[in-house]
């Protein structure tokens, strides 16, 4: 158990303090919790002056003895809503991150300190799973991005300039065609390319300068 600032160590019985807070309507109609011993009462005491200190001084000595008492708590009680072992502990850090921040806004006349981690524990929860199942769509998403409308005018530019690559292509022999596509059409590096034939890197090197030498001369002044 972790200690705290007064230097007495928080010890809670089983359903007291570190209960997590009802999650079904069956829960909510349980028989009343029983009424809180003493020692209860001054665990729960020590809790919330551990978070108020931390609000108030931002008190890491406080945050750690807090952080050691519940992280267990934490994790097993999100791991019984149904979370992974690794998600579970990345919700942990970030309920505790969210005490270390928001302190201040914990009140103590409000809600126990351990009513109010599980409770931001639950909803972090709950709005991972809201993401989950829809996530938000990123507007700069390539996929999401509509084409640009081609113009006719465009279209036919276009139409005009392919049907004359693929009439100098024509003019090449059939080694070298296969060659310009791998390179041309495909983005292959020379390398892959060589290891993807079998030629030699200075044979495909050679053949590729000189198939775009032949493919230029006979686009020369159409392209």
């Amino acid at each position: 158990m972790a200690g705290t600032s007064s230097g007495r160590s928080v010890d809670v019985k089983s359903g007291s303090p570190d209960t997590p807070p009802a999650t079904s309507k069956s829960a909510s109609k349980s028989k009343p919790r029983k009424k809180l011993s003493p020692a209860d009462k001054a665990a729960m005491s020590e809790l919330a002056t551990l978070i108020e200190d931390i609000a108030a001084h931002k008190s890491k000595a406080a945050f750690k003895k807090l952080f050691e008492y519940f992280a267990p708590r934490l994790k097993g009680y999100l791991m019984r809503l149904g979370s992974s072992e690794a998600q579970a502990e990345e919700l942990v850090q970030d309920v505790m991150l969210t005490v270390w921040r928001k302190a201040a806004l914990f009140d103590r006349r409000k809600a126990a300190a351990s009513t109010w981690l599980f409770t931001i524990a639950r909803n972090r929860r709950i709005d991972i799973l809201r993401r989950e199942k829809y996530p938000e769509l990123d507007p700069e998403d390539p996929a999401l991005v509509p084409d640009e409308e081609v113009q006719p005018d465009d279209a036919v530019i276009m139409a005009e300039r392919k049907a004359e690559v693929h009439s100098a292509m024509a003019t090449l022999p059939e080694e070298q065609v296969e060659l310009v596509k791998l390179a041309f059409y495909k983005g292959w590096s020379h390398s892959e390319i060589s290891k993807e034939t079998g030629l030699p890197l200075g044979t495909v090197k050679s053949r590729l300068r000189l198939s775009f030498t032949r493919l230029k001369e006979a686009l020369d002044g159409k392209v």
